[in-house]
């Protein structure tokens, strides 16, 4: 069986913010974003557009890479996106 792939993301929103989540499906996820059905924070922001993700062979390793993430500041998010 193939294991799954674990992803952390960034989605620019409609009004230049960022928002950082988790995932095993990239694609589902973003659709759901914009589809109103992703995060509250999301709902309100669509589009949203993803700009940075990393995968991860674990679901841990992606839910620590988010925590990581979103202890950044708007310049060093920024500066991934390089």
């Amino acid at each position: 069986m193939e294991e799954k792939q674990n992803y952390t993301y960034m989605l620019r929103c409609s009004d230049d913010t960022f928002y950082i989540g988790w995932t095993n499906d990239l694609e589902k996820r973003l659709k759901a974003h914009n589809e109103g059905k992703g995060a509250k924070y999301t709902k309100s922001r669509r589009p949203v557009e993803l700009v940075y993700y990393e995968a991860f062979s674990t679901k841990q390793e992606a839910m620590s890479r988010e925590f990581h993430l979103k202890q950044l500041s708007r310049k060093e998010k920024e500066q991934l996106l390089i």
